[in-house]
């Protein structure tokens, strides 16, 4: 089989595939696809508007740790007489205006900027991240509501086909070579029907409340039946999905730009032991007599060193190693979870296949004959009743092997960045 490409494998799971449920046969305005439903999260829902906010703040955070210090203007009625503060007849009585500006030691302001840059794209990766998991859980919750949609529909024909078993079994009654046993265990076959349709379609609610929660609706919006795709072509394989991963998952981006703006922080830390300078001039008009200038320089002095720009420093250093830590194992996760997944959506594929061509074709034989054989006399009803529950517990599992694969696939999507990862 050939591979699929990451676009190729984006356009399968959102709609295409290579058999459709009769849910596909509504028209097109009337089925919630999964492209919608994932366009309507990533456009409404307030989670991942509260993550693009958080980078939206962060990225003006940056200006300012790197702007200087607002400079200081004042004014000031110098060396009046206590007694006669009128009097402006001493020499040393002046009204000034002085303005200063602190200066800080070279690059301390350049390496915070960089940090809370560093910051910034990192919390612009992790709005990305959010993004791409909140179309995964789209995605999953969708498939399990269309397994649910196709589930009913194959509890509806199970139903209809024990009413028609309960019919034959009636005939044979009414002819005199039937039980009525039959006709009462047919007619318990056909409300213990009825009783799971009704758990199903309670599972069905909920499933569609959920999914109008990601999509901030009404938990009680209308969905109507769902498309749920039979799995089709390949998988990529693991190490192209690791390489991916490595290159365009938001959360590995992420990290690694947090690992950038703690060594951006360190330096800066490492500079906070040396003095800023001050710089000032002040202008004095003395009423009586010549006016003055001042011109004044000064420094700060990092007197309190110990516990202040040498413990920052420490703290910074912590950081850049907990920043380092933290992208390592990181890394390790998202292996981890691509061969998890990647396991899970090979083994749904195989069962959808195997369930196809072999569990199923021969439990719908194996009902054939018992019908045949009942009509005749040579089978009891509970034997030709349990054939067809068979039939229905193995078209039920396909339909959820179906929508496992799906799941799985979304979260590979999420994890190696396609789809909305890496959009901003």
């Amino acid at each position: 089989m050939r591979r699929l490409s990451w676009c190729a494998m984006a356009a399968f799971i959102i709609g295409a595939g290579a058999r459709a449920t009769p849910a596909t046969a509504q028209a097109a305005g009337d089925t919630l696809t999964a492209a919608a439903a994932v366009a309507l999260a990533l456009e409404a829902n307030p989670m991942l508007r509260a993550a693009r906010l958080r980078a939206d703040a962060a990225a003006e955070r940056a200006p300012q740790v790197g702007a200087l210090p607002d400079p200081q203007l004042s004014f000031g009625l110098m060396n009046r007489l206590v007694g006669d503060f009128g009097n402006t007849g001493e020499p040393m009585t002046m009204n000034q205006v002085q303005l200063t500006q602190m200066l800080p030691w070279p690059g301390k302001l350049g390496n915070a900027a960089e940090r809370e840059r560093g910051l910034a794209a990192a919390a612009s990766f992790e709005a990305d991240e959010s993004a791409a998991m909140l179309a995964a859980r789209v995605r999953m919750v969708y498939s399990d509501l269309a397994a649910v949609d196709r589930a009913l529909e194959i509890m509806e024909e199970t139903r209809r086909l024990l009413r028609s078993f309960r019919d034959v079994s009636q005939t044979r009654y009414a002819v005199g070579s039937g039980l009525q046993q039959d006709v009462l265990q047919a007619q318990v076959a056909v409300a213990r029907m009825t009783g799971d349709i009704a758990v199903m379609a309670a599972e069905r609610s909920a499933l569609a409340a959920r999914l109008n929660a990601l999509l901030d609706r009404p938990a009680t919006a209308s969905i109507g039946a769902l498309e749920l795709p039979w799995p089709g072509d390949e998988l990529p394989s693991l190490d192209s999905l690791v390489v991916a991963a490595a290159e365009r998952r938001p959360a590995l981006r992420a990290a690694r730009e947090r690992v950038g703006a703690a060594e951006a922080g360190y330096r800066a830390a490492r500079r906070q032991l040396y003095p800023d300078f001050m710089a000032g001039v002040a202008y004095s008009q003395r009423p009586q007599f010549a006016d003055m200038s001042t011109l004044m320089v000064g420094i700060s002095v990092p007197l309190w060193a110990g516990r202040k720009q040498l413990a920052q420093r420490r703290e910074l250093q912590a950081e850049q190693a907990m920043a380092d830590a933290e992208l390592r194992d990181l890394g390790n996760e998202t292996y981890a979870e691509l061969v998890r997944w990647r396991a899970a959506a090979v083994r749904a594929s195989e069962l959808v296949q195997l369930y196809a061509t072999a569990v199923i074709p021969q439990a719908r034989a194996a009902v054939e004959a018992a019908l045949s054989a009942y009509r005749v006399g040579r089978v009891d009803y509970l034997t030709l009743v349990e054939n067809e529950m068979t039939v229905n517990r193995y078209e039920i599992e396909r339909v959820r092997f179906a929508a496992e694969f799906h799941g799985a696939v979304a979260q590979l999507e999420a994890l190696t960045g396609a789809g909305t990862g890496g959009t901003r």
